[in-house]
């Protein structure tokens, strides 16, 4: 029932993101220079079919293959195909195909437009709870994304056990959606509007961390988060106190990582060789890597970087002994200070 609704939403309801009545599906963050360009290549009918909260384009991905869970019509998947370049690969699933059909139409457009000469992307219908039913190769993706999906879901143990399946040791889930401070009632989530508006079927955010480490990925790494102001008084009468958030989480597949950060003295240093980050590198809230900076970190991240496609822009120094708790990383938590009142009405960005 959950799918047929979603699909009727963003298949018949929703045309165009300007169709949305909340701004949860809104992309907020600054848009870097360098992704600015690309995007500007995109086909206007894929933008206007765009229903993403977040950035979902990190660092060093030349080369990479990546999976999009819940592509819609394509946006991302055809951004992420000009940062793959043409060595690399992008696979999109999606359940709707309304949006499939404007993602598969506009293949050959974008292949011209980034100077490839065969597109390197494909589409699969598909639910994201069965991934294990498509053709895809377990452990076969360097990193997997997803952009304000995996609340629409109604089985999000399946979707982030899915994708640890078919990540490739030290490959990366990096993916943007809707939390909410508290778990939302029975009553909201069977309401259709809030649930395809990304809202109602938001997980209460300490819940997501406990399935994140019941999949398969110890130690969820917090990359930025923002408040969402639904801006929407029939709306915000119906979920009253209950305050959601737009958050974007980076999940790394390795086995040796323990359930907190502890400090074994390890150290690292960024040598500014990422394309696009030649002085600074950004982690995750707490942690950026600055060019030709020693740093400490703690086990967890040593491992991450070490084990990831990061490790050949790295010089490592192992420590010795552990030393105890590690201070100096994040949270986790996306309802932190920033996050806890609604912005000024002057601050807030409508949709795309």
């Amino acid at each position: 029932m959950v799918h047929e609704s979603v699909q009727d939403y963003y298949g018949r309801i929703l045309n165009q993101s300007s169709d949305l009545q909340t701004n949860a599906c809104c992309t907020g963050a600054d848009i870097p220079a360098h992704l600015k360009t690309i995007m500007g290549r995109i086909h206007d009918e894929v933008i206007t079919r765009y229903y993403g909260c977040g950035l979902i384009m990190p660092p060093q991905l030349e080369g990479a293959r990546i999976l999009d869970l819940g592509c819609g019509a394509g946006r991302d998947v055809y951004v992420l195909s000009a940062l793959v370049g043409e060595q690399g690969e992008v696979v999109g699933v999606d359940m709707t195909p309304q949006q499939l059909e404007v993602a598969r139409r506009h293949q050959a457009f974008h292949a011209e437009a980034f100077g490839h000469a065969r597109s390197n992307v494909r589409f699969i219908d598909g639910y994201i709870e069965k991934l294990d039913e498509l053709d895809l190769e377990p452990g076969s993706f360097d990193i997997i994304v997803s952009n304000c999906v995996i609340n629409l879901s109604p089985d999000k143990m399946a979707v982030l056990a899915g994708a640890c399946r078919l990540l490739k040791p030290g490959g990366e889930l990096y993916f943007s959606d809707v939390y909410s401070d508290r778990r939302v009632p029975r009553r909201l989530v069977r309401d259709s509007v809030l649930y395809g508006e990304c809202l109602s079927g938001a997980l209460y955010w300490r819940d997501f961390l406990h399935l994140a480490k019941q999949a398969g990925f110890d130690d969820p790494r917090l990359v930025e988060s923002a408040p969402i102001t639904i801006e929407n008084p029939e709306q915000q009468a119906k979920v009253g106190d209950i305050r959601f958030c737009s958050a974007t989480y980076r999940l790394f597949r390795s086995a040796d990582l323990e359930p907190g950060c502890e400090d074994y003295g390890h150290k690292v240093r960024y040598q500014g060789t990422v394309s696009d980050f030649p002085e600074d590198l950004p982690f995750d809230e707490a942690t950026t890597f600055g060019k030709d900076q020693w740093q400490a970190v703690c086990g967890n991240t040593y491992r991450m970087l070490r084990h990831s496609r990061y490790r050949r822009h790295f010089e490592f120094h192992e420590g010795r002994a552990h030393l105890g708790p590690f201070a100096g990383c994040g949270s986790g938590k996306p309802f932190a200070a920033a996050c806890g009142t609604p912005a000024p009405s002057s601050q807030r960005g409508g949709c795309c």
